[in-house]
């Protein structure tokens, strides 16, 4: 089988440095259009990865994100954000980044070359049979994504991918893979731009749809959401006068004797 990496392929576009700013920024914003689309042709994909996860997770399983670069930080940035949008518990939804926490910040020499590394580091998490482990790549070629689905496929973990190129070693590593083939990026092989965007917004289909359907969204609000500051407190607060006839001051009182929108709200409809 041929394997074309389109997210390195030489761009339409040459001679960037010749471009104003307002042609440079017209056509950032034209190809980043063209990303939505992209991922709609994979929202089947998506839908049967997220109905495996929440089975997993209903067992007591927990999500793992793995990924090197801008793709580890993706996964990273979206399981950090599951505790405060959902309360969840911090090991629910794990980001796991090729080269530790430093390379959240600054790039760690060859690290993402290192194919047996991701399943170590997965095993200082006790990785087992009820979780689920997600490679994130975008050129869906990078070793230490494709030696972590491989060592989780060995040993009975389900796995997933997500990657922005049709038919790459890392979808076909994968048990249940996603493709969001965006096609060449404005600077060629800047894999951070519409693959990364393409990555995000899946990320936040996964977790925002697994989350819902494990019950942690009411209506459409955040009603488990840690109360870690005054703008989420005070929206808290609305978020219960939206659902039960009290005021401003009784609905404060209300979420700081129970703690969460959800408790609050339970509390005065079973005393009524």
């Amino acid at each position: 089988m041929t394997f074309t990496k389109t997210t390195e392929q030489s761009s339409k576009y040459e001679h960037l440095e010749k471009m104003s700013v307002q042609e440079l920024l017209a056509n950032i914003n034209q190809e980043d259009k063209t990303v939505p689309y992209a991922v709609e042709k994979a929202l089947p994909q998506i839908e049967t990865l997220v109905s495996q996860i929440v089975a997993k997770m209903k067992l007591g399983g927990r999500l793992f994100y793995i990924g090197a670069g801008t793709s580890g930080r993706l996964g990273i940035l979206d399981a950090s954000e599951c505790p405060p949008t959902f309360g969840v518990p911090f090991d629910l939804v794990n980001g796991i980044i090729a080269g530790g926490d430093t390379a959240i910040r600054t790039a760690v020499e060859n690290a993402e070359d290192n194919a047996t590394q991701a399943w170590k580091d997965l095993q200082q998490h006790n990785i087992n049979e009820n979780d689920i482990v997600i490679g994130i790549a975008a050129s869906g070629t990078t070793p230490y994504v494709i030696g972590g689905l491989e060592a989780c496929n060995q040993h009975n973990i389900i796995t997933g991918s997500i990657s922005c190129n049709a038919g790459s070693p890392l979808s076909q590593t994968a048990q249940f893979p996603i493709d969001v083939v965006v096609g060449p990026e404005f600077v060629t092989g800047s894999s951070r731009m519409k693959a990364g965007t393409a990555q995000k917004l899946v990320l936040n289909m996964i977790s925002t749809a697994t989350m819902i359907q494990l019950g942690k969204v009411k209506g459409n609000k955040m009603v488990d959401m840690q109360l870690s500051n005054t703008k989420l407190i005070d929206r808290g607060v609305k978020m219960i006068m939206g659902e039960i006839p009290v005021s401003y001051e009784e609905g404060s009182t209300l979420l700081q004797e129970h703690g969460s929108v959800r408790k609050a709200v339970e509390f005065y409809n079973n005393k009524q």
